[in-house]
């Protein structure tokens, strides 16, 4: 108790004597939130990083401009804002526990503020709108302004990057090949690419 109310006095003390000018260097809890995306070859320390932490998508149900926006324009502003995403179902193959959950187009892995780590990715490919978010249990309180920020971030690139992504619907059985170029949105129906013949997805 003897050290807390010291420490107290200290952190009071410190407001007291800190300049105006210099108030801004004060860390604030209303500061906007620093999104980090994880590249492909960082998810294996992302997961060790993280792996004692609960997700949930709890805290992202607040409606943001980018819910009602076509999942394939949301994978075009990820793509010029955050590059290539941190895992396609290219990454899986080879995996011994895919299951048909396991099958999105892609999904972008990040750490918020160096501490919080957030996954989003697809819905339903390229057929629905919006993103499927999780975020740490922990955090539940900031997930609003973290949901806020993206979409914010998202929504002010005034230019979008092409991409191209294999996607495999199990409600649908159906294989997809996803693209945007030239300023314009593929989804064409394929057949099953050789290089997933051995994901078992349905």
């Amino acid at each position: 108790m003897k050290y807390f109310a010291s420490g107290f006095v200290a952190l009071m003390l410190l407001f007291i004597v800190v300049p105006a000018s210099n108030a801004q260097q004060i860390p604030s809890s209303f500061a906007e939130p620093v999104i980090v995306k994880v590249e492909n070859k960082d998810k294996a320390a992302f997961e060790l990083r993280f792996k004692d932490f609960a997700l949930t998508g709890s805290g992202f149900q607040g409606h943001t401009t980018i819910d009602n926006v076509p999942t394939t324009e949301i994978r075009a502003r990820l793509q010029r804002v955050y590059g290539e995403p941190t895992m396609r179902l290219d990454d899986f193959i080879g995996n011994p526990d895919v299951r048909p959950g396991n099958s999105i187009q892609f999904e972008y892995w990040f750490i918020v503020n160096d501490s919080i780590p957030m996954i989003v990715l697809d819905i339903d490919g390229p057929f629905s709108s919006g993103l499927v978010y999780a975020g740490a249990v922990n955090f539940i309180d900031l997930m609003p302004e973290i949901k806020r920020t993206l979409s914010r971030k998202l929504m002010s690139t005034s230019t979008l990057a092409e991409y191209q992504d294999i996607f495999y619907s199990p409600e649908r059985q159906e294989w997809f090949n996803v693209e945007y170029r030239d300023g314009a949105y593929f989804t064409d129906k394929i057949t099953r690419p050789t290089r997933f013949n051995t994901l078992r997805l349905n």
